[in-house]
């Protein structure tokens, strides 16, 4: 009889098993965005981005020269820079859902 008391809540139907189900869903939406490659090909293109875009600046006149005249080390870094930013914003504005688990109901 205490069984059927806990399943029963503000006059609903209430089932523990569903609240279980939902808590878990909610757990692997959050690990499906922690984990999504996109965050971590864009971290990663940003933080090699910034690296070389600083090296280009601070070449000395010999590096430049060794490209016949353009700043290389300038030009990679900022293309990958906007590479990562651009896959940043990418997983910002479509964020992933987590899978939905099929019922096989016969």
């Amino acid at each position: 009889m205490a069984d059927n008391a806990d399943r029963y809540q503000d006059g609903e139907a209430h089932d523990p098993l569903v609240d279980e189900t939902e808590d878990a869903r909610e757990a692997s939406s959050a690990a499906a965005r922690l984990f999504d490659i996109r965050r971590v090909i864009g971290g990663l293109f940003v933080a090699y981005g910034l690296i070389v875009g600083l090296m280009g600046l601070f070449d000395s006149s010999a590096e430049i020269d060794k490209a016949q005249g353009v700043r290389i080390n300038l030009w990679a870094g900022a293309v990958m820079l906007v590479f990562g930013l651009l896959m940043l914003l990418w997983q910002r504005l479509r964020p992933t859902e987590a899978p939905v688990a099929r019922s096989d109901e016969s």
